[in-house]
């Protein structure tokens, strides 16, 4: 393998996004992501700490989920080890750890399923790769199923469609049910069920937010936009990530929303009984946990009396919505027959701008040349729309309608085979921050070539996640913390409102001109 380049790459010197990393055994056998407290694990209904007979107690859950889930049991048998995803996971492309292979990863605990389920693996293990589960297992299992975000990149490109995040949301259920589960999720979880929303916001805060949110909006334009909260008789219950009350760019996308519904006089209300999206009882494997979040959503359905569900840039959130609401919190009964599946904003807006309802300044954006980033959880387990494809198309043609400079980046990093911004399925934690930033690195890759191709300056996303991971990683690439932008920020700044004032001119950013990428890490290397 020809040795990296140590200069800054040309025009001509492009990267591979999708470059085979250099293998390195054991690279991220270390990376430990804080354990949940007995506090966090016991509000989820898990036990405190490691349970004395855990071996029994992790046998014994393995055998529920496979009775449980038919999936499951396919998917551990049938594996031909031939070799198709192992290059597919960003952790891998950025680790260089041979255990973060798709099918590596699989076998931590796909042996320990043979040694225990299987004749083969009973009678003679070896034979079989069957291996006991021992405490070391365990801890294997904990570690590098966390280095997994869930995307599903390479069930696209398994030839028998092994689902790789099924085998990781039940490694982690298992983890749970002996005492062994992950801080970040199970204390979010836990907020979700004291406060409504992932960041613990109290309903006073939320209140007050909104509040001062209308009068940027009224200062900004000149009109009294509404951000409405616990409004009975509403037609529209919207459905969104609290990240859009408290950051940019999530803020702004919000209060495109709110313009949005304001330019057709839509009867519309947020409810703080459900004030968050997402949904993290999927990330570990938990129907019982990822049913108690989505009831929220049915009781604030019900409590306000609404006509349509729509949800806001979430991408995991939406794919609870699209797949398994439902089946979690149905059926939907209740709401006009025309609207029993919930919606996406972007599938809201476009149908508005389809029949002419929105106009748009497309200049407004032009300080922007923008690309798009396909959220995993929305590319490669949702639609949006009437068509297939719609979950692609919808998005950028938003994009389109309202920005005049778009391109996308290249083709096998996008749509169904989109790489991972790296912070997804439970990740977004700052003690995973060195794997999150390698996870990045094909991402960051193709962002960098599409900037020397055709000067891109921002990307856009329509995933509270991705947004906040870009964040964080983009100046580790050579870009600013504000070049990840919301898709309907975009809207909000090109939209046209009757009566509204002109946007003062801001001429901070006209002058803006892309930094050149540093040199990317070695695939491997620390970054």
């Amino acid at each position: 393998m020809s040795e990296q380049t140590t200069s800054a790459p040309t025009v001509e010197d492009y990267l591979d996004p999708l470059a085979l990393p250099e293998l390195q055994a054991d690279a991220s056998k270390e990376l430990h992501t804080f354990e949940a407290s007995p506090a966090h694990q016991e509000k989820l209904g898990f036990p405190g700490e490691l349970v004395d007979d855990w071996h029994d107690v992790a046998i014994n859950k393995m055998g529920d989920l496979l009775t449980k889930y038919r999936g499951f049991r396919v998917f551990l048998d049938s594996c031909v080890k031939c070799g198709a995803c192992t290059d597919k996971c960003h952790y891998f492309m950025g680790t260089g750890d041979p255990k973060n292979m798709p099918v590596a990863r699989q076998d931590l605990l796909r042996s320990v399923y043979r040694r225990y389920f299987t004749t083969a693996g009973k009678y003679v293990p070896k034979l079989v790769g069957a291996r006991d589960l021992t405490e070391d297992v365990l801890g294997e299992w904990y570690n590098y199923f966390h280095q997994c975000s869930q995307c599903r990149r390479c069930s696209v490109y398994c030839p028998y469609g092994i689902d790789t995040a099924e085998i990781s949301m039940a490694a982690r259920e298992i983890l749970d049910t002996v005492g062994k589960g992950q801080k970040y999720c199970n204390e979010i979880i836990g907020k979700v069920y004291d406060v409504g929303n992932n960041l613990g916001f109290p309903t006073p805060a939320l209140k007050a937010t909104l509040e001062s949110f209308e009068e940027d909006l009224e200062e900004e334009t000149g009109l009294e936009i509404k951000l409405p909260i616990d409004v009975k008789g509403a037609d529209i219950l919207l459905v969104t990530p609290s990240a859009d009350f408290v950051a940019e760019p999530h803020i702004d996308g919000l209060l495109g929303y709110a313009k949005v519904f304001h330019a057709t006089g839509a009867s519309w209300t947020l409810s703080s009984v459900a004030s968050e999206a997402g949904n993290f009882g999927m990330f570990i494997g938990s129907y019982e946990n990822m049913r108690k979040i989505s009831l929220r959503i049915r009781q604030a359905a019900l409590e306000l009396g609404v006509k349509r569900i729509v949800f806001g840039e979430c991408g995991h959130a939406w794919r609870v919505a699209y797949s398994f609401l439902n089946t979690l919190a149905g059926p939907f009964d209740f709401l006009d027959p025309r609207y029993t599946s919930p919606m996406h904003i972007c599938e809201y807006t476009w149908d508005l701008i389809e029949k002419g309802e929105l106009k748009f300044d497309k200049s407004r954006n032009d300080k922007y040349r923008l690309t798009f980033h396909d959220s995993c959880n929305v590319a490669r387990a949702t639609r949006m729309g009437d068509k297939p494809g719609g979950q692609f198309e919808i998005p950028r043609n938003i994009l389109k309608a309202t920005c005049n400079h778009f391109y996308d980046m290249a083709e096998d990093t996008i749509k169904e085979g989109t790489v991972c911004c790296g912070g997804g399925g439970g990740l977004l934690t700052d003690d995973l921050m060195d794997l999150r930033v390698k996870g990045a690195s094909p991402r960051m890759t193709a962002l960098q070539n599409v900037q020397k191709e055709h000067g891109v300056t921002h990307m856009a996303a329509i995933c509270a996640i991705c947004k906040s991971q870009f964040a964080k990683v983009m100046p580790k690439y050579g870009f600013e913390m504000d070049n990840i932008l919301s898709v309907h920020q975009l809207v909000s700044n090109a939209i046209l409102l009757e009566g509204a004032k002109d946007p003062e001119d801001d001429d901070d950013d006209d002058d803006w001109i892309p930094p050149t990428p540093p040199p990317r890490p070695p695939r491997g290397s620390a970054a």
